[in-house]
């Protein structure tokens, strides 16, 4: 890969951020929401939307898997 490529290549991968999932319902964003959950599962981070964190708050905070709730 010459230099140019290579510059191309790394301009396209700080260009735009993916959007954020949430990994219950399916909801989307542009970027990420201060104001959704994170969660580590298994070595995989997860991101919950409002909604999703608010409705299961309880089972987050007891450190319960998202496929117990």
């Amino acid at each position: 890969m010459d230099q140019k490529t290579q510059q191309t290549a790394s301009e396209d991968r700080t260009a735009r951020p993916a959007p954020a999932v949430c990994a219950r319902c399916g909801a989307t964003s542009d970027n990420l929401p201060i104001t959704w959950t994170c969660s580590v599962e298994g070595g995989v981070r997860l991101y919950f939307c409002d909604h999703c964190g608010r409705t299961h708050l309880r089972s987050i905070e007891g450190r319960l898997d998202s496929a117990w709730w």
